[in-house]
């Protein structure tokens, strides 16, 4: 039953770690990137910002010397200045999104990358099973915090410059207009800015949080869905629900306790502002006794209703809000593109000689308590044999196939490829000695030949003559050719095999693995595949899911949780209770009518070769995987 998701790299916040320092950086990173765009959008933003220095003399102009004296002329000019000085500000600030486009986007790309690429490392140099709450916390990585960046760098690269550039507006129209006002608002701004700052440290750690327990429910709620069959036969429905509820409880939590610390946000553009307005109102007849004119008295007002008041709030609920989003959604990015460093190649010189692989008393289990999936299993392949493995489904064939090829280290034994040790074979070498070809296989947007051409050049006559043997006429034509692109999404699960089996067998790889990889084909495209790769120099090694490939191989390695037999298709027919019973299976017939009366419910027979016997044949043991469940 799955629980909550232990914290990883990518999830761990060292307490060491400035929050402020990865989104300093990736600032920096975008200016540098973009500089003819950053230029740009400061000068957009500098006019802008511009008319706000003359909105709050226009009105106090236009009430001392236009409405009080009755002169509507000078009222209207006054008002006009007022209204074109609005519309400058908004059309400058229509001009900045462009420049902006250009810096904002190309971090988020480089943004993506750099997640992409640290995941898919973290996950290779792990050499396990892919985790499916770690894939799930990438991807609320990748959607929902790298687009908060994304939306949080834009805001601060386009609100920072007005907020500064209005304020000092404010404060030099304001002077300009009535001196003696310019405490009253002053003395208030000052202490709500203090306020804002003090209350930015809670803020980070509230974000944070919230940051954390959705990755958790996330990470929980996939893993939960993966071991749902689990969680149902094993009666734990109720236990999966509280934690399940715990976590989203947990979420709730820690998104109310950010929301508290928004709403006293907003108290702060109170204070800043409001308290302001309602102070000069107030002293309002002692400044005109003082020697203000009510035109000046408006002119105030209207610094701090039109511009002081928009800034400040874009400020504390824009900027603010939005300078944390980004400090701790790239404070957690920054980890989670962090990926460990590869590790250097092993002694020179160690290539594969051939195709030849060898599994001497090799164990693997799925963690340190688990029963092994195989277990001192032997194995001999010679260069050029082709070899099916068949046995139930959950048995361990797939865990095999990525022991056999290096995606997984096995905990005991030995695994020699071309008469190297699997260890001692360089990166670089071991992708040029062996590949594999899993059942739902990687195809990426791009034209046909890139695909089939991604782990080795070929001559357009090569290329052609391999289209042909492995039935991708047909995709070829519907795409224009070779060099027509191809869309991931428009292809059916056998065009997708098809190509991953093409780009096999152009690779220079000796051992190909090829793990139920024709699942998806019918017979005759099967057995055109299993030719072309008969042709092939090398060793193939298929787990087969259909009978045709395991009659016509140079041998059947069986694995059945006990003891693994490997002989011919005859041999094991003969000698194997087990393969009868799968041959029985396969084709069609079921328990009841593979083997005689009286028979062992097991055997069977198979489109009438013989009936299988008791425990022994002609079929060779094999050291045993284990009872436990595998791939």
């Amino acid at each position: 039953m799955p629980g909550p998701p232990a914290r990883t790299p990518a999830t761990r916040t060292p307490a060491t770690h400035p929050a402020t320092r990865p989104a300093l950086r990736l600032v920096l990173a975008s200016l540098r990137r973009s500089r003819r765009a950053a230029w740009s959008l400061t000068l957009w933003t500098l006019l802008s910002a511009a008319p706000a220095l003359v909105t709050g003399k226009a009105l106090a102009l236009a009430v001392d010397q236009g409405f009080l004296v009755q002169r509507p002329r000078t009222a209207a000019l006054g008002l006009g200045v007022f209204a074109g000085a609005a519309l400058l500000g908004a059309w400058a600030s229509r001009q900045t999104y462009p420049a902006l486009a250009e810096i904002v986007e190309p971090a988020r790309d480089a943004l993506l990358r750099d997640v992409v690429t640290g995941t898919v490392r973290r996950a290779v140099a792990d050499a396990t099973r892919p985790d499916t709450g770690a894939a799930a916390v990438a991807v609320a990585q990748l959607t929902r915090q790298v687009e908060a960046v994304r939306d949080a760098l834009a805001g601060q690269l386009m609100l920072v410059w007005q907020f500064a550039l209005t304020l000092a507006a404010v404060v030099v129209g304001t002077a300009a207009v009535a001196p003696a006002a310019v405490p009253l608002f002053a003395v208030p701004l000052t202490l709500a800015l203090i306020a804002f700052g003090c209350l930015a440290p809670v803020t980070v750690r509230r974000q944070r949080e919230a940051f954390r327990t959705e990755e958790e429910l996330a990470a929980h709620t996939a893993a939960t869905v993966g071991a749902l069959r689990d969680i149902i036969a094993c009666g734990a429905r109720a236990d999966a629900e509280r934690e399940a509820l715990e976590l989203v409880a947990a979420q709730f939590r820690a998104a109310r306790a950010l929301a508290r610390v928004a709403a006293l946000r907003r108290l702060i553009v109170a204070l800043g502002v409001h308290l302001p307005v309602v102070l000069i109102v107030a002293y309002a007849p002692a400044l005109v006794r003082g020697g203000l004119t009510p035109g000046a008295v408006v002119g105030v007002l209207a610094y701090l209703f039109a511009t002081l008041e928009p800034a400040l709030r874009l400020l504390v609920q824009g900027v603010g809000a939005s300078w944390l989003r980004l400090a701790v959604a790239a404070e957690r990015l920054d980890l989670a593109a962090r990926h460990p460093a590869p590790p250097a190649d092993p002694t020179p010189g160690m290539r594969p000689a051939d195709g030849s692989a060898r599994l001497a008393a090799v164990t693997f289990a799925y963690g340190p308590g688990a029963e092994p999936v195989l277990d001192g299993l032997d194995l001999s392949l010679a260069d050029g044999e082709h070899l099916v493995v068949v046995g139930p489904s959950g048995i361990g064939k797939s865990t095999l196939a990525d022991v056999l090829t290096g995606l997984l280290r096995p905990g005991g034994g030995r695994v020699d490829l071309g008469g190297v040790p699997l260890d001692r074979i360089a990166a670089r070498d071991l992708h040029h000695a062996r590949v594999l070809v899993p059942q739902h296989p990687y195809v990426f947007a791009g034209t046909l030949r890139e695909n089939l051409c991604h782990l080795a050049p070929a001559p357009d006559a090569v290329l052609a003559d391999v289209i042909g043997k492995l039935g991708l006429d047909p995709l070829a034509e519907r795409l224009g050719g070779p060099d027509g692109r191809l869309e991931p999404g428009a292809l059916s699960s056998g065009e997708r095999a098809l190509v991953a089996l093409a780009r096999a067998y152009l690779s220079p790889a000796r051992l190909v693995v090829l793990d139920e990889a024709t699942r998806h084909l019918d017979a005759a495209a099967e057995l055109a595949v299993e030719e072309a790769f008969r042709q092939r120099p090398g060793t193939v090694v298929t787990i087969a899911h259909r009978l045709a490939p395991a009659r016509r191989a140079d041998r059947v390695l069986l694995l059945d949780g006990v003891r693994p037999l490997a002989g011919t298709h005859a041999s094991l027919l003969a000698g194997s209770p087990l393969y009868a019973d799968l041959v029985g299976q396969w084709d069609g017939r079921g328990p009841d009518t593979a083997g005689p009366p009286g028979a062992d419910p097991g055997a069977g027979t198979g489109s009438g070769a013989g009936t299988a016997g008791g425990g022994t044949g002609a079929g060779q043991p094999v050291s045993r995987p284990g009872a436990a469940s595998g791939r």
